[in-house]
């Protein structure tokens, strides 16, 4: 029989699991403490259930842990985990240490399918990470290298709505005071602009936040940049994003990577700032980090300047994201899964 990685339970599933064995329901919470705040390896260890539930568990399921590959540290004091997973594929996780705080960069896949020309992950795809293959680039620096961890950006290889049923699950355990414990509004989920997938997550009933990729200001600089843009226009999307700010009453927040001579002219900063007052939004700006084999290039400071000053002039909340962790391959879009 092959065994189920516990991992891949939420809190609610696990009680459920539980009361059909005859359990009570609330030794779910004493797992999660064992697993989520103890990083437990063996259910042999949960000293407070009982032997004859800790042999159940055994025989039915598994403790899964991540296996470190490598870990490269940039000078910036950034680190990039290249994790092994069972069949022998490769992710990539970005820690990024911030004054008092860290933030942990989750993959949702091996890979990416919607190819998005800026981006090392759209290479190809594989497939879908289970929410234990998340939870557990977040449980290696946790335990391992008992690293407190203060904000998660799911951001890293892949789309996350594109496997959308373990990103929740895997946002649960985080969100869980049995679990990890991190508070919702710790959590930023980032889309490329995946329409059916932001009309579902409005209705998960979290405050978790949401980043909505634009990369461009108009559809034929975006298909050129985003294939998922012939699927998804630009003002389906804005669109949409006004029903989610209206349903949810959440702000969003724009992803824009700046690119040379490509979307980082006078007249896509108006329009940048046009899009981000329909939606009272605030805007990431990204320097693109130039990636072997691309044929694109980083924006001057004089250009960066610039488009600044527009949005800055147009009263529009934004910041600029300095990528860190460039020489190692660990900076936005770069990330590639691939040894």
């Amino acid at each position: 029989m092959i065994q189920a990685d516990i991992k891949n339970f939420t809190l609610e599933e696990i009680e459920n699991i539980l009361i059909k064995t005859g359990e009570k329901p609330y030794r779910a919470k004493q797992i999660f403490h064992w697993l989520y705040q103890k990083g437990s390896l063996s259910f042999k260890e949960m000293s407070d259930i009982s032997e004859k539930t800790r042999n159940e568990l055994e025989q039915n399921f598994h403790i899964s842990f991540p296996l470190i590959h490598s870990v490269f540290t940039s000078i910036d004091g950034t680190k990039k985990f290249v994790f092994k997973l069972q069949d022998n594929n490769f992710i990539e996780t970005v820690l990024i240490p911030s004054h008092d705080r860290n933030t942990i960069c989750i993959s949702t896949q091996v890979g990416c399918k919607y190819g998005c020309k800026f981006c090392a992950s759209g290479k190809r795809f594989i497939r879908d990470l289970t929410s234990a293959e998340m939870i557990n680039q977040v449980i290696y620096p946790l335990f391992s290298l008992k690293t407190q961890i203060n904000n998660i950006v799911v951001m890293g290889m892949g789309e996350p709505f594109d496997n959308f049923n373990n990103l929740i699950k895997f946002i649960k355990i985080l969100n869980s005071k049995y679990g990890i414990n991190i508070g919702a509004r710790k959590i930023v989920v980032s889309t490329c602009g995946i329409i059916p997938g932001i009309k579902q997550f409005s209705k998960i009933g979290l405050q978790v936040r949401l980043s909505i990729s634009f990369h461009a200001t108009n559809n034929k600089i975006r298909n050129l940049l985003m294939p998922v843009n012939k699927k998804y226009p630009l003002e389906a999307l804005i669109k949409t994003c006004q029903d989610y700010i209206q349903n949810t009453g959440r702000q969003i927040t724009i992803e824009y990577i700046l690119i040379k001579n490509i979307n980082d002219t006078i007249d896509d900063a108006i329009k940048l700032s046009h899009i981000a007052k329909q939606l009272k939004a605030s805007i990431n700006l990204i320097p693109y980090q130039h990636i072997q084999g691309k044929e694109m290039y980083a924006p001057t400071k004089e250009s960066i300047k610039k488009f600044t000053d527009i949005i800055l002039n147009n009263h529009v909340r934004f910041t600029i994201r300095n990528s860190k962790g460039s020489e190692i391959q660990a900076a936005c879009g770069q990330l590639a899964g691939k040894l």
